[in-house]
C-alpha cells in the first residue's frame, strides 16, 4: 500500500515539474517576444528628427510638413502596440512551446521588426507625386502581419496542442472567430491604396483601435452564439474539447 502511495507521490511531482518546465519555456519566449517589440517600436521614433532652424515661422512651416511623419508613427506605434497586447492574450492560453511555434513566432518577430522601414517611407513620399509604392508596401506589410499572427495562434490552438487544461474554449473559439478577419481587412487597406493613399492609411489606424478592444467589447457577430456557452459535458468533468478551427 506504502509503495503504490509513493508511486503515485512520485508521479505527482514528475508531472508538476514538468508543467513547471514548459510554463519556463513559455515565459522565455514570450518574454524573448516583449523585447524584440520593444526595440521594434522604439525604432519608430527615430524618423521623428528635429530640424536646425533658427526661427519660429521656419519651424511652424517645419512642423506641418512633419503631419505625414507623425501620423505614420501614431498608426505603426498603435499597430505594433495592439500587436504587442494580443500576442499577450494569446500566451494566456498557450502552456507549451514547440520548435514550429518558435519559428513561427519569429517569422511575426520578422515582420515586426521590419514594421518601422515601410513607415519611414511612407512618411518621406506621403506627398510626393508618385507617393503610391511607399503607402503600398506599408499596408502589404501590415497584411503580411496579421497573416503571420494567425498563422501563430492557428497551430497553437489547433486540437489544443499547445493550450492549458483549463483553457476557456469559448474564448479561443471566439479569438479564432475575431482574428480570422484582420488579413482580409488590411487586405482591403492595401486594395484601397490604388484608389485613396490617405483614406487607406486612416483605415489603417482606425483597425489598430479596433483591435486594440477587449475581445468581450468587439462587435456580438463575431462572438460565439449565447447559445454555445452553455456548459458541456466535457467543461463539467474538467476535460477540455478540441478547438474547432472555422
Amino acid at each position: 500500500m506504502d509503495f503504490a502511495v509513493a508511486i503515485i507521490q512520485a508521479n505527482g511531482y514528475t508531472t508538476c515539474m514538468d508543467e513547471r518546465k514548459e510554463e519556463k519555456e513559455t515565459g522565455r519566449l514570450e518574454g524573448f517576444s516583449d523585447g524584440v517589440i520593444a526595440v521594434a517600436i522604439t525604432l519608430l521614433v527615430l524618423n521623428l528628427q528635429p530640424p536646425a532652424l533658427t526661427s519660429d515661422d521656419g519651424l511652424r512651416l517645419w512642423l506641418v510638413h512633419q503631419i505625414p511623419n507623425f501620423l505614420a508613427f501614431v498608426t505603426s506605434f498603435a499597430t505594433i502596440g495592439v500587436m504587442w497586447i494580443n500576442h499577450h492574450r494569446m500566451f494566456s492560453h498557450i502552456k507549451r512551446v514547440d520548435s514550429t511555434l518558435m519559428a513561427l513566432n519569429l517569422l511575426l518577430l520578422l515582420i515586426i521588426v521590419f514594421v518601422p522601414y515601410p513607415t519611414a517611407l511612407v512618411a518621406q513620399y506621403l506627398f510626393m507625386p508618385d507617393h503610391r509604392v511607399g503607402a503600398l508596401l506599408f499596408n502589404g506589410t501590415y497584411v503580411v502581419l496579421a497573416t503571420c499572427f494567425n498563422l501563430l495562434m492557428r497551430y497553437a490552438t489547433h486540437e489544443n496542442r499547445l493550450l492549458g487544461k483549463d483553457v476557456d474554449q469559448n474564448e479561443i473559439k471566439t479569438m479564432l472567430r475575431q482574428f480570422r478577419y484582420g488579413p482580409l481587412a488590411y487586405l482591403l487597406t492595401f486594395v484601397l491604396t490604388w484608389v485613396n493613399v490617405p483614406v487607406s492609411l486612416a483605415l489603417n489606424l482606425l483597425l489598430a483601435l479596433y483591435w486594440a478592444l477587449p475581445i468581450s467589447k468587439r462587435p456580438t457577430y463575431l462572438r460565439v452564439p449565447f447559445a454555445s456557452r452553455a456548459p458541456t459535458f466535457a467543461s463539467r468533468t474538467g476535460t477540455t474539447d478540441a478547438v474547432e478551427e472555422e
